[in-house]
């Protein structure tokens, strides 16, 4: 029990003393950066299973989108 104290301890000094926090404005540049990044490439998965897939025209290949809406 007391090597768990002793981590709890250790971990909260170097949480404190030793971490770099990022300032509310980093976090927010951060936060932005990820989240047009997550878009854009949800669009473009997209966009390629619409094109490769449901758009196809095939019985056989409907996508990954097709597959899904199959299986609900």
């Amino acid at each position: 029990m007391a090597a768990i104290v002793e981590f709890v301890k250790e971990s909260y000094v170097e949480l404190m003393t030793k971490v770099t926090w990022p300032t509310f404005k980093e976090l927010q540049s951060s936060s932005v950066l990820v989240l047009v990044t997550s878009i854009i490439i949800a669009l473009l998965i997209f966009a390629m299973d619409y094109i490769f897939g449901i758009n196809s025209g095939s019985v056989m290949w409907k996508g990954v989108l097709g597959f899904i809406y199959d299986l609900i």
